[in-house]
C-alpha cells in the first residue's frame, strides 16, 4: 500500500480502510489549510463563519417557531379543549344551543386510551361594567365640569363545574384564588384576566356588575375571586371563568316551574297559576290528568290539598312525545284548611294594592296565610329545582398526546356524529383546529417560513464552502499534481479535500451550536426579548429546544453541505499533474 509509515499504520486502525490514508493526509495538512496563504486564509475563515451563522440562524429559527407553536397551541387549548362536542347545527362554541348532560356515549369516550379528560362547560355572553368614575375637565368657557362615566367591556363567561381541570389556570393565576364551584357559596364568584381587571379598575374581592341579554336585560352582581394572565391577550380580554350553575340559570336552559296564587279571584275563589321560565316558550301543564294547555284554574279548598304541577314545553302538539321536548320540572303547593272548611270562598282583592292580602309565615315568602273572613288557609309552595342543571353547551375533551389528535377525533366522531340520540339531539365533534382556524392556519404558515429560512441559510453555507474548496484546490494544484504522479486516483484526492471541508464544516457547526444554544437558553430562562402580546399572542419570544430537531439539523447540515461539495471537487479531475508540478 502507498505511504507505508508507522504513523499511517497507527491511524489506519482507527479509520475505515477505504478512508485510511485520505483521512491521514487530510488531518496532517489541515493546519496548513487553516493557516495557509494570504489568499486562502480569509476565504477559509469566511466559509467557517458562514456555516456557523447558518447553524445559529437555523437553530434559533427552529427553537423559536417550535416554541411559538407549542406555546400558542397550549394556551389556546387551555382556554378551550382539544375536541369539543356540541349541537350539530351550530358553528360557534360560544353561542351553541344546549345539549343534555347525560349521554350514552360518555362511558365509551372515558375508556378511550387517547383521551385524558372530559369536562362539561357552558357559555354565556356578558357585558361587564366598571365602577362609577368621575372625570374632571374644563369647558371652553373655563368652567370646571365633573362628568360621571362607566367603562363597559364585552366578554364571555365560561361556566365550569366541579369536574373541571384547573391546571392551566393555576399556572397563570396572579392574585386571589380559584373558586370551588362544588360549593353553593362560590356560585357568583368570577375569575377574570389582568387585562379586564385593569380596564374596569377591579381588584380581588370587588363586586362587579354584569348585564345579560335575555327577553329583558338582566343585571347580576358577581365577586372577583381571582385574576389571571396568560399573555394570550386575544383570549385574556374575552374569557371570564364562572360557575356552570349560574350560566345554566342565566341561559334559561331547561324549565323552572313554580305554583302561585294569582292576584285575582273568580266568584270569590282563588286562582292557582303556573309560573314558568326557560324552555322554548310553548308550555304544557300536567295538573294531575295529563298534559294540557291550561296554565291555571280556580279553586275553593274545603279540605287539606296538595297540588302537583309538571311543566314541559312542546313544538307542535301539547301531547307530543316528551323525548322531543325540554326535560320537565315539577312544583308543589300544599294547602292546609285551618278554619272554615265547610264554607264557600269569599276571597277579595285588597283595595289598596289590588292584590290578595297575605300573612307571611316565613322569611322567604314560601309559606303564608290568607283569610276571607270565614275561611283561613295556610299556603306552602315548593318551587321546582329546575332542569337547567341537565343542560350544557358541550363537552370539552383533552387528549394525552397532541400528535394523536386526529386519530382521537376520528374515533370520537364515530361515536357521536350522524347518530340520532334518544332525546332527539344530533351532535358533532370538532377539533381546536376547526374551532380556532385563523390561529392554526397562521401557525401552519410558520412551518413554511422555517423551510424557506433553512434552505436559504444552507445554500449560503454551501456557496461559501464551495468557494473555499475551489480556492483550496487551485492554490494547492502542485500538491494535487504530486499526488497524481505518485499514483493517487482522482477520487482519493477528492476525498482528501472533502474530508478537509468536513473538518471546516464541523468547526463552523461547533461554534454555531455553542452560540445558538447559548442564545436560546438565555431567552428561555431570562426572557431577554419581549413581544407585543396584542400582535403575537405572547409577551416574550418562546423557545423550545427539541433534541431530535437539534440532531437532525446538525446531521442534515453536514450531509447536505458535503454532498453539495462533491460537484466543485470535480475540478481535481481536470488538473494535469505535469503542468501542475511545472507550474510550481
Amino acid at each position: 500500500m502507498l505511504f507505508r509509515h508507522k504513523t499511517f499504520v497507527y491511524f489506519s486502525r482507527k479509520v475505515p480502510r477505504r478512508l485510511a490514508y485520505e483521512y491521514f493526509i487530510s488531518k496532517k495538512t489541515l493546519k496548513s489549510v487553516v493557516q495557509g496563504k494570504k489568499v486562502s486564509k480569509p476565504i477559509v475563515r469566511i466559509s467557517v463563519i458562514s456555516i456557523a451563522l447558518a447553524v445559529i440562524v437555523n437553530l434559533i429559527t427552529i427553537a423559536v417557531v417550535t416554541g411559538f407553536q407549542q406555546e400558542v397551541r397550549q394556551k389556546v387549548s387551555g382556554f378551550g379543549s382539544h375536541i369539543f362536542i356540541m349541537e350539530a347545527s351550530e358553528n360557534s362554541i360560544y353561542e351553541s344551543d344546549p345539549i343534555q348532560r347525560d349521554q350514552q356515549f360518555l362511558a365509551e369516550l372515558k375508556s378511550d386510551p387517547g383521551i385524558k379528560s372530559i369536562s362539561v362547560v357552558g357559555y354565556k355572553p356578558v357585558l361587564l361594567q366598571s365602577e362609577e368614575r368621575e372625570i374632571s375637565y374644563k369647558l371652553a368657557t373655563g368652567k370646571d365640569t365633573v362628568e360621571t362615566q362607566y367603562q363597559v367591556h364585552g366578554a364571555v363567561i365560561k361556566g365550569i363545574g366541579s369536574d373541571y381541570n384547573w391546571t392551566f389556570f393555576k399556572n397563570y393565576l396572579l392574585k386571589g384564588e380559584l373558586p370551588d364551584y362544588s360549593q353553593d357559596s362560590c356560585e357568583n364568584h368570577l375569575v377574570i384576566s389582568r387585562k379586564l381587571a385593569a380596564d374596569l379598575n377591579y381588584i380581588v374581592g370587588d363586586k362587579v356588575s354584569a348585564f345579560f341579554v335575555k327577553n329583558q336585560p338582566v343585571k347580576r352582581k358577581f365577586k372577583i375571586a381571582g385574576i389571571y394572565e396568560t399573555g394570550l391577550e386575544e383570549f385574556d380580554k374575552h374569557i371570564v371563568l364562572g360557575s356552570l350553575t349560574s350560566v345554566q340559570k342565566l341561559n334559561d336552559w331547561g324549565i323552572k316551574a313554580a305554583i302561585e296564587i294569582a292576584d285575582t279571584t273568580i266568584d270569590g275563589q282563588l286562582v292557582i297559576k303556573a309560573q314558568v321560565s326557560g324552555g322554548n316558550g310553548n308550555y304544557r301543564y300536567d295538573w294531575g290528568n295529563g298534559f294540557d294547555s291550561y296554565i291555571g284554574f280556580p279553586i275553593c279548598p274545603h279540605e287539606d290539598t296538595t297540588i302537583r304541577l309538571i311543566v314541559s314545553d312542546y313544538w307542535t302538539n301539547p301531547r307530543e312525545d316528551l323525548a322531543e321536548s325540554t326535560i320537565p320540572d315539577t312544583a308543589y303547593m300544599k294547602i292546609t284548611v285551618e278554619t272554615g272548611g265547610e264554607y264557600r270562598c269569599y276571597f277579595k282583592l285588597n283595595e289598596e294594592d289590588d292584590a290578595i292580602e297575605r300573612e307571611y309565615l316565613n322569611e322567604d315568602g314560601t309559606k303564608f296565610a290568607i283569610n276571607d273572613g270565614t275561611k283561613r288557609l295556610i299556603i306552602e309552595t315548593t318551587d321546582g329545582k329546575g332542569s337547567s342543571g341537565n343542560y350544557i353547551s358541550g363537552f370539552e375533551i383533552m387528549v394525552n398526546d397532541w400528535s394523536e389528535l386526529d386519530e382521537v377525533l376520528t374515533r370520537t366522531k364515530k361515536r357521536v356524529e350522524m347518530i340520532l340520540m334518544p332525546n332527539g339531539e344530533v351532535l358533532k365533534a370538532t377539533s381546536i383546529i376547526e374551532n380556532e382556524p385563523d390561529i392554526f392556519v397562521w401557525l401552519g404558515f410558520l412551518d413554511l417560513n422555517v423551510i424557506i429560512i433553512l434552505i436559504l441559510m444552507i445554500l449560503i453555507g454551501i456557496i461559501n464552502m464551495g468557494s473555499a474548496l475551489l480556492v483550496l484546490i487551485l492554490i494547492r494544484s502542485n500538491f494535487i499534481g504530486m499526488m497524481k504522479a505518485m499514483g493517487a486516483t482522482n477520487w482519493s484526492i477528492r476525498k482528501i479535500f472533502l474530508i478537509q471541508a468536513g473538518f471546516l464544516i464541523g468547526r463552523g457547526m461547533l461554534w454555531g451550536n455553542l452560540i445558538g444554544l447559548g442564545i436560546c437558553l438565555s431567552q428561555k430562562y431570562f426572557g431577554l426579548i419581549p413581544l407585543d402580546s396584542e400582535v403575537y399572542y405572547l409577551s416574550q419570544v418562546p423557545i423550545e429546544i427539541n433534541i431530535w430537531h437539534w440532531a437532525l439539523l446538525n446531521i442534515g447540515t453536514l450531509f447536505v453541505c458535503l454532498s453539495a461539495l462533491i460537484i466543485p471537487s470535480m475540478v481535481i479531475t481536470r488538473i494535469n499533474p505535469v503542468k501542475a508540478i511545472k507550474f510550481n
